[in-house]
């Protein structure tokens, strides 16, 4: 087989994963309504399975990714995907809403560390100003999940219960771990070396690589505010029938997939340009979604256009952060691929609850309108990034003293 052809069936293989694992993330968004009702528990409180599976990712999965730095990057990677398979069998079996909570937890920390290897062996395996593009191809499982597989899952569950898509996940995770045994190159690395103990706290304490962070929990943060509480908008403030709520989630999940498309193919001409106008546009259209809600065909228009926007910054976001950990720590770049992972799903825990504050203390309607003003603060951070990025590249290009002094002698 070609290097060529192997490179893409690996890829592939990483987006099937990611397929799986994107049907659990936004599936919480459809069957929320039933475990509400299941667990009798309120609107708000059952947005825990989406708020802490994020939590899950973001936490475990960094702590996972330092723990398993120094194995082989591909026996990991089968790992956390029988871990994922384990902890949603336990979620579909689960007897009470504290059972059920603790399982999406263990699920998403298999999560945070597949995507963090995931994304840095995608990287690792083409050429750097094909890095945005790689990375946009490994989520378009993603994408293709919140645009067919949750929706069908939500309507499963219509019909039989929220329990069986879980199952069917689990399978769908068995599929993944065959097609990832075979794709992934036993010897792949992602660094020449295994990154030590000093390495990782340098990564983890670099100004700019906070920095991202924030911008990448507030940015692509922003939308689940909005989005996580989608089902109860439509049908309590637009007038949706429940029953059509699956069709509207597969229109938003085609536009994420175009959004992710479009920002793979933008994000490889300049990471912090693109992501600088995606989240003014994404704040601008937040505040149409606050306006358009009440009105059915204008709340589908602007619901259609925060999908387009939602996944447009990863590609950007992702791309970035390994970009800076080749700078700053090369060896580090499994972690910093981690922490973005982690920044999208602490986004993701932020979003959700600062939503669940707002339905509790001023209503369901308000939520995107702080949705917005998380874009907003994420392209102030973004400005702030781009000035810190050019003294680097600066930095980088300009000779130290001893180097200047003897670049001048040689010239004398």
């Amino acid at each position: 087989m070609k290097q060529s052809s192997r490179t893409t069936f690996a890829l592939f293989a990483l987006a099937t994963t990611f397929f799986g694992i994107g049907i659990t993330e936004f599936i919480g968004v459809g069957v929320l309504p039933e475990i509400a009702d299941e667990f009798q528990v309120s609107t708000s409180t059952a947005g825990l399975i989406v708020s802490l599976y994020a939590l899950g990712v973001a936490i475990g999965g960094v702590i996972l990714t330092a723990l398993t730095s120094r194995q082989s990057r591909k026996k990991v990677l089968l790992a956390s995907i029988l871990l994922f398979i384990v902890g949603h069998i336990f979620t579909a079996m689960a007897p009470t809403f504290g059972t059920l909570l603790l399982a999406r937890v263990a699920s998403a920390a298999a999560h945070g560390l597949f995507f963090s290897l995931a994304s840095a062996v995608a990287v690792s395996i083409v050429p750097e100003n094909k890095a945005a593009s790689a990375v946009a191809f490994i989520f378009s499982g993603f994408t293709v999940a919140t645009a067919f597989a949750a929706p069908l899952g939500t309507y499963i569950s219509n019909l039989s219960g929220w329990r069986v898509p879980f199952i069917g996940i689990a399978i769908v995770g068995i599929f993944a771990l065959l097609m990832n045994y075979f794709a992934i190159p036993s010897q792949v690395k992602t660094s020449a070396v295994p990154p030590s103990a000093k390495d990782q706290i340098k990564l983890i304490t670099t100004p700019h690589v906070l920095l991202m962070m924030l911008v990448t929990i507030l940015g692509y943060g922003s939308t689940f505010a909005a989005f996580t509480y989608l089902s109860p908008i439509l049908t309590e403030i637009t007038g949706i029938e429940v029953s059509k709520v699956s069709a509207v989630l597969v229109l938003y999940g085609i536009t994420v997939a175009i959004g992710n498309t479009v920002g793979g193919r933008i994000g490889n001409a300049g990471q912090l340009r693109s992501l600088f106008y995606i989240f003014i546009v994404q704040a601008i259209i937040l505040v149409g979604v606050y306006f358009a809600a009440p009105y059915t065909i204008p709340a589908l228009i602007a619901i259609a256009l925060m999908g387009i926007m939602a996944f447009m910054s990863i590609p950007s976001l992702q791309s970035y952060m390994l970009l800076l950990a080749k700078r700053h720590v090369p060896s580090a770049m499994d972690l910093a691929s981690s922490l973005n992972i982690a920044s999208f799903n602490g986004g993701i825990t932020v979003g959700a609850t600062l939503g669940g504050l707002v339905i509790d203390n001023f209503g369901l309607a308000y939520t995107p309108l702080v949705a917005a003003g998380m874009a907003a603060s994420a392209v102030l951070l973004t400005v702030v990034s781009s000035k810190m990025d050019s003294r680097e590249r600066q930095a980088a290009t300009t000779p130290s003293k001893p180097e200047s002094r003897l670049l001048m002698e040689q010239a004398e």
